[in-house]
């Protein structure tokens, strides 16, 4: 069995041992050696925050199956191994979709709970633990532990957001949302500078459910594409579901992302003809853009790459978001898919959770080695000095400081952590 790697493919960090689990009624796998135990789902995440080196990768995919769904409230439950992807498929011909999503639909139910995902549509909605009324986790001495926002809240908050060590999340129920087909109306604006993208985003907030904005990473000024969009009103001739996704065919050894290219498609992105108002399509381009290429990853050729995500809270989100740019432009590194969006006033319900008040920025980095590593800690002062904080569910190098600054809960839920579980993130952050 090949050793689980995450989404970014570094850093490489082997387990001693990996169990796939078939049914949500066993006991956990012994640890036959091995110091720890962690769940892995799809291995979606970016860095180590999904995985154990030296310990016990439990492989959750086994967790399958669709428990109960009420019609009629939108109510589901389903082992946590089950992926956005085929919730979706069950439930969007009756009606259903994610009250939240991430901006892949490739994830499982446990692992959007332990990392307690956002998607574009925060300012409404809140976070995925929001949606979330019940879960069951096992923990390692065989307690099966029932907890929701009125049942074991204080289990809860721990394991929404709690990257997956209060225990094995077994099962998840989920309250949904309505839709009257499978297609959104969408509208993009295109912005100059900074100026332009946080008068346009207070409209697209207060007029749209969906909105987030694509940013030139190597424009200074900040020009780009606020997106927006709503599910679409019941209506005939929908559009057809598009082909299935096309794979990147190759896995380069260097990264195809570098400033020349990335500088092509930039300007070619901005400059694209966009529709003159609201348009109707599929909902998978405007929420999964990068599900329809599979194997993305291997773009950024075979030493990986960093996603950096961070929060600022509102009153520095504008100066902040202006240097962090800045820093990025001139050193003209960066992403093809740069996301600029805002989040809303609803706290997030988990201990450990990342979305808060406040503007996120998330680019991709190619692995560069030293150079990549000097832009992280001028990009983590900015951040830091902003009173910002940094994604786990995206991090692979972030120092422990910057984490117990982001986090400053993370003693309080340092308690619920079940004794045989832990993480390579975890170690890394908190045992330095």
């Amino acid at each position: 069995m090949s050793a689980p790697l995450s989404w970014n493919r570094l850093p490489r960090l082997a387990p001693r041992r990996v169990a796939k689990l078939a049914f949500r009624h066993d006991p956990l796998p012994p640890l036959e050696g091995a110091p720890s135990r962690l769940a892995y789902g799809e291995g979606r995440s970016y860095g180590d925050v999904c995985l154990n080196a030296g310990g016990l990768i439990m492989r959750t995919r086994g967790l399958d199956r669709l428990i109960a769904f009420d019609r009629a409230t939108g109510r589901v439950t389903a082992e946590a191994g089950v992926t956005l992807d085929e919730l979706l498929t069950f439930v969007v011909p009756q009606g259903w979709f994610l009250s939240v999503s991430p901006g892949t639909r490739f994830v499982t139910l446990g692992g959007a709970v332990a990392n307690d995902v956002h998607g574009k549509n925060h300012h409404r909605a809140g976070s995925f633990g929001h949606h979330v009324s019940e879960l069951e986790i096992l923990r390692s001495d065989g307690q099966r532990l029932v907890c929701g926002p009125g049942q074991n809240p204080e289990w809860f908050a721990a394991t929404v957001g709690g990257l997956g060590l209060t225990g094995l999340i077994a099962s998840v129920t989920l309250d949904l949302a309505p839709i009257a087909n499978a297609c959104m109306v969408t509208e993009a604006k295109r912005f100059r500078s900074l100026d332009e993208f946080w008068a346009l985003n207070a409209v697209a907030e207060r007029d749209w459910p969906y909105t987030a904005a694509w940013i030139d990473c190597l424009s200074a000024q900040g020009r780009g594409l606020q997106l927006a969009a709503r599910h679409a009103p019941a209506q005939a001739n929908l559009p057809a579901k598009r082909s299935r996704p096309l794979a990147f065919p190759i896995d380069p050894p260097i990264s195809l992302v570098n400033a020349l290219s990335l500088r092509a498609f930039n300007a070619l992105y901005y400059r694209q003809p966009l529709p003159k108002g609201p348009t109707l399509g599929r909902y998978e381009p405007y929420l999964y853009p990068l599900d329809a290429l599979l194997n993305w990853n291997r773009i950024y050729g075979r030493r990986g790459f960093f996603q950096y995500q961070c929060v600022l809270p509102p009153e520095a989100s504008r100066d902040g978001i202006a240097q962090l740019l800045r820093s990025i432009s001139r050193r003209g590194s960066g992403s093809f898919l740069a996301v600029l969006k805002t989040f809303g006033a609803a706290a997030s319900l988990g201990l450990l959770s990342f979305p808060r008040p406040g503007a996120t920025l998330a680019l991709d980095f190619p692995n560069q080695g030293a150079s990549t590593q000097s832009l992280f800690v001028e990009l983590d002062a900015i951040v830091a000095d902003h009173g910002g904080a940094l994604y786990p569910a995206k991090d692979a190098r972030m120092p422990p400081p910057m984490f117990k600054r982001g986090f400053p809960a993370w003693e309080a839920f340092s308690k619920f952590i079940d004794p045989e579980f832990s993480s390579s993130f975890w170690r890394r952050v908190t045992e330095q």
